[in-house]
């Protein structure tokens, strides 16, 4: 098994999170815009590719602000991806004034949309890694890099 880098966008604007929605039998589920960083990339370079293939715009990447470590084995889906082992590096971001959310040209297959999310109502909201939701309810993390361990 080989360990998987991916850097995630954390964009936050008038109090909302931009999201990825996608669909699955339980309804829509949202997960943080961004992928895996290909061979050669940096990770700001991984994250500007990704964004632009699933939200149409370029992003500007900012400071690293959380490390988020994804063993499948160790949670929910375990019976559907149990050989991901995954290190996301999440970094404040902002996209273009006046951006509309819109999916890009080469979004992943279960991808459905983009949403802006309201931070007060995040918890009611399926965003993975869940661990997430009261993080990002009080808006963009301040201090140093948060390392939140193996969680989903």
């Amino acid at each position: 098994m080989t360990i998987r880098n991916s850097a995630k966008a954390i964009v936050i604007r008038d109090n909302c999170l931009l999201a990825i929605r996608n669909l699955d039998a339980q309804g829509d589920w949202y997960i943080l815009p961004g992928g895996g960083q290909e061979h050669g990339e940096t990770l700001p370079q991984a994250l500007q590719r990704e964004c632009l293939e699933e939200l149409g715009t370029i992003v500007q990447v900012g400071t690293l602000k959380l490390v988020r470590e994804y063993i499948a084995q160790n949670h929910e889906f375990a019976n559907q991806d149990s050989q991901v082992h995954q290190m996301e590096f999440m970094f404040a971001c902002e996209v273009p004034a006046g951006y509309t959310p819109q999916s890009g040209p080469a979004p992943d297959s279960y991808q459905t949309g983009v949403d802006w999310l309201p931070l007060p109502d995040l918890m009611a909201y399926r965003l993975y890694p869940q661990t997430l939701r009261p993080i990002l309810m009080a808006g963009m993390p301040k201090g140093p890099i948060a390392y939140l361990g193996d969680v989903n």
